[in-house]
């Protein structure tokens, strides 16, 4: 199975970005096609959310409207109020008897901007960002909420390595394609395929340390570390597979297993982790049994390897294209 970075999305998600560079700021959302189901799984011990409630199995509403990812810690969840009004707009959202009301979940990254009043994601960004989503292959690297994110701050944000957006995609032997978009700000060092550091603590020389190894000789909070709450890897998986709320809650929880691999050590809490699942499947979602626990241990174990191949994207984006 291969998992590639330039599969494009399954059909009808779209994805766009809104960046602030000089404030190493933004926001990406990805924008489902109408009547898609989504979960979500949420690790970490520092995260900055807004409406995960409708995805739980026992929420009413269907699904997300859209899925938004942003800086600027939990002043950024603003950047929300601009993706309900671009939504509203085209008459996209929940019907009620008022009108449609779009469902925006949204996870926040702390990135540059968090300490900045004015340089924060706002109403503003969330539009920008929905106006400039496009199907296909998302832009990734230093753009959207990926714009100030770094990754490995055992030693502070300054000896740090650039984080950034990242995307992989699959499809799989019977025709679903699931993608993932992660937001790469963890504390915890970015690991290559191989285990070796692809992006982590560097040394007074510039050398690349290991965080996990660091955190075994420092039995005390040092002043340089990042605080709780601080950082954040996020990762939305995206699938034109038919399943239900309970079947993306089960296969956001197993993609989390993606930024596991990729992200050592994780689930800090420093961290606020968050992974959403959505399945714009058109199909009836299959009768619980034995053959639908087995479709979803497939497409969780492809949700959680594309997840990582996104993080793992992320860092090299970031620091070969550091300027994008």
């Amino acid at each position: 199975m291969r998992f590639e970075c330039e599969l494009s999305l399954p059909e009808g998600f779209r994805v766009g970005h809104a960046t602030r560079a000089e404030a190493e700021t933004g926001c990406t959302v990805v924008i489902c096609p109408p009547g898609t189901r989504g979960g979500v799984d949420v690790r970490g011990g520092g995260t900055g959310t807004r409406e995960l409630e409708p995805l739980s199995p026992l929420a009413n509403a269907e699904g997300p409207t859209a899925v938004l990812m942003t800086g600027g810690s939990a002043f950024g969840l603003a950047a929300a109020d601009g993706v309900a009004r671009w939504l509203e707009q085209r008459g996209l959202g929940r019907e009620t008897p008022i009108g449609v009301v779009p469902l925006v979940p949204t996870a926040v990254v702390f990135d540059a901007s968090a300490g900045e009043p004015g340089a924060r994601p706002g109403p503003d960004d969330g539009y920008a960002a929905c106006e400039a989503a496009h199907a296909g292959v998302p832009e990734r690297g230093r753009v959207g909420a990926g714009a100030g994110a770094a990754v490995g701050k055992m030693l502070g944000r300054d000896h740090a390595t650039l984080g950034g957006v990242g995307y992989a995609a699959v499809k799989l032997a019977g025709g679903a394609t699931i993608a993932a978009i992660a937001v790469a700000n963890a504390f915890g060092d970015v690991l290559a395929e191989d285990g070796t550091v692809l992006g982590g603590p560097r040394g007074e020389g510039g050398e690349v340390l290991r965080s996990a190894d660091l955190l075994r000789q420092t039995p005390e909070l040092p002043r340089s570390a990042a605080r709780p709450g601080q950082s954040t890897t996020l990762a939305c998986v995206c699938t034109d597979a038919a399943l239900d709320k309970r079947g993306c809650g089960i296969v956001a929880r197993v993609s989390s297993a993606g930024i596991a691999r990729a992200v050592d050590p994780a689930f800090t809490p420093n961290d606020g982790d968050v992974a959403f699942c959505l399945a714009s499947g058109s199909g009836p979602p299959p009768t619980p049994g034995p053959a639908t626990s087995w479709t979803l241990t497939v497409l969780g174990t492809a949700a959680a390897t594309v997840t990582a191949v996104a993080i793992r994207d992320a860092i090299r984006q970031s620091t070969t294209n550091p300027g994008t």
